[in-house]
C-alpha cells in the first residue's frame, strides 16, 4: 500500500506519463477541455476520495464528516457568490447526470421537454431519441435558421406555444454566438415552462464577463466545472430564486421549493456518496474564478477565438455563423471536399486535436460529418496570443487547404513544435 505508483503499477504510470507528454507537445483545441492548475489537481488526488458521506453537510448519512461538510459548505458558497444565485448543488457527478436530476425534480416521465436538437448544436441530454432525455419525455426540438445557423426566437417561441413543454432548454455545445437569455425567458412565460439553462460551455465566458448571465432568467442552471470554468472534472446546479416563477404561478402541490426538489432529485434520487475529492477540487477552482486574473482570461479566450476566426476566414474556410462570440468555431469542410473525419485524423497526425462534428443541416452521418469544431479554452491556459491564434489558424487552414501534402504537414509539425516550446505546460509537474 505505501508503494509509488511507478512502481505498483508501471504499465499505468507509463500511459500517464506519455499522456502528459502529448498533452505538451500538442495543441489541445478541443472546446469543452481545459488544463486545471495544479492546485486543483492536488485536491482531486487528495485522501478526500476515502470519505463516504451520503446526504447533504449536518444531514450525512455516515459519521466522521466533520471535515467534509465544511468543505462542501465552502465549495457551495463560493458557487452561490461567484454566480450571485441563492443555492448551489456541487454533488453532481457530471453535467449529464446535473441535467438529469433536473429533469428527475420537475418533471413526470413523459412530460414534454423543448431542447436544441443535437444535430444543430445542442446536447445528448437535451431531448436527443438515444439519452435518457428523449427516452423518458416527450422530447421536441428547435434548431438554428437554415441560412444564418443563428438561433431564430420567434420561431422557438412557435414551437413553444404549440407542444406546450413543462421544461425548455437553452444552452449548446456547438453553438458559436451568444444565447439571449431574456428571449428565452419570455417564450418559457408564455408556454408556462420551466426554464433550464444548461452553460457548462460558456460558464466561465459568464464569470469573466463576456458572455450574458441566465441568472436573471433561468428557473435552474447547470454548468459542468472543467471546461471554460477549468475546474476537475464535475457539475453544479445552481438555483437562481428558491422562490421559482413557475412554481409560484402554477400553485404546484409539492411542498418543497426548488432548491429543496433539486437537492432530493441528487440524493436520494438519483445519486449515492459524493465524491468528495472532487468536491474539493471544485472549490479550488471557484477560489481560482474568482480573481481577476480569471476575468482576464475569459477575456482572453474569446478574444483569441475571434481571432482564430479571422485567421480561418481569411484563408477561405467556411464557418457556422461567419465567426464567433465566444470559445468556438464550427468549420464546415464541405467545399474543400473532405470530411470532419479526415479533418480530425490529419490534424492530429501534426499534433493538433479537434473533433469532428455535425454542422447545421449535416447531410453526412454523426461519425463522419462534414465539420469539426475547435476552440481557444486549453490554449489560453498555456498562455497563447491573438498573434499565436493567428498563427495556428493559419497553420489548420495549410493543412486543411492540402491534407495531403507532405511537406505541408512536415512544416505545420515544426510550428506546432515551436509554440508549444514557446508556452510549457506544466512545467512544475
Amino acid at each position: 500500500m505505501s508503494q509509488p505508483l511507478s512502481q505498483l503499477d508501471p504499465e499505468i504510470n507509463s500511459l500517464i506519463a506519455e499522456e502528459l507528454e502529448r498533452q505538451r507537445q500538442g495543441l489541445e483545441m478541443i472546446p469543452s477541455e481545459n488544463f486545471t492548475s495544479p492546485a486543483v489537481m492536488a485536491a482531486l488526488g487528495s485522501i478526500l476520495t476515502n470519505k463516504y458521506s451520503e446526504g447533504y453537510p449536518g444531514k450525512r448519512y455516515y459519521g466522521g464528516n466533520k471535515y467534509i461538510d465544511a468543505i462542501e459548505n465552502i465549495a457551495r458558497e463560493r458557487a452561490r457568490k461567484l454566480f450571485g444565485v441563492e443555492h448551489a448543488n456541487v454533488q453532481p457527478y457530471s453535467g449529464s447526470p446535473a441535467n438529469q436530476a433536473v429533469m428527475f425534480a420537475l418533471l413526470k416521465p413523459g412530460d414534454t421537454i423543448l431542447g436544441m436538437e443535437l444535430a444543430q448544436g445542442g446536447h445528448l441530454t437535451h431531448g436527443y431519441k438515444l439519452s435518457f432525455s428523449g427516452r423518458y419525455y416527450r422530447a421536441v426540438n428547435y434548431g438554428v435558421d437554415k441560412k444564418t445557423h443563428l438561433l431564430d426566437y420567434e420561431a422557438i417561441r412557435k414551437i413553444a406555444i404549440q407542444e406546450k413543454p413543462k421544461l425548455i432548454v437553452c444552452g449548446a455545445t456547438a453553438y458559436p454566438r451568444l444565447i439571449d437569455f431574456a428571449a428565452f425567458r419570455k417564450i418559457a412565460d408564455e408556454a408556462q415552462a420551466y426554464l433550464l439553462a444548461d452553460i457548462s460551455h460558456i460558464a466561465g465566458l459568464v464569470i469573466a464577463g463576456v458572455h450574458p448571465s441566465p441568472v436573471p432568467y433561468a428557473d435552474v442552471i447547470t454548468t459542468t466545472t472543467h471546461k471554460t470554468l477549468r475546474g476537475p472534472r464535475g457539475a453544479m446546479i445552481l438555483v437562481p430564486k428558491i422562490a421559482d416563477r413557475w412554481h409560484d404561478i402554477h400553485h404546484a402541490t409539492s411542498k418543497k421549493n426548488l432548491a429543496e426538489m433539486i437537492d432530493s432529485a441528487i440524493i436520494p434520487g438519483l445519486q449515492g456518496g459524493p465524491h468528495n475529492h472532487q468536491t474539493a477540487a471544485i472549490a479550488v477552482a471557484l477560489k481560482e474564478a474568482a480573481t481577476p486574473q480569471f476575468a482576464d482570461y475569459g477575456k482572453a479566450v474569446v478574444a483569441n477565438a475571434q481571432a482564430l476566426a479571422t485567421a480561418l476566414t481569411e484563408r477561405g474556410l467556411a464557418l457556422s455563423t461567419g465567426g464567433t462570440d465566444n470559445h468556438l468555431i464550427l468549420i464546415d469542410l464541405a467545399p474543400q471536399g473532405i470530411t470532419g473525419k479526415e479533418a480530425e485524423n490529419v490534424l492530429d497526425s501534426i499534433d493538433i486535436t479537434v473533433n469532428k462534428n455535425l454542422v447545421p443541416y449535416d447531410p453526412k452521418p454523426p461519425l463522419d460529418p462534414s465539420g469539426i469544431r475547435l476552440g481557444t479554452p486549453a490554449l489560453t491556459s498555456r498562455g497563447f496570443t491573438t498573434e499565436d491564434m493567428s498563427q495556428v489558424g493559419n497553420i489548420i487552414a495549410d493543412v486543411l487547404l492540402q491534407p495531403k501534402n507532405e511537406e505541408v504537414l512536415a512544416s505545420a509539425r515544426v510550428q506546432v513544435k515551436k509554440l508549444t516550446q514557446q508556452h510549457p505546460l506544466y512545467p512544475e509537474l
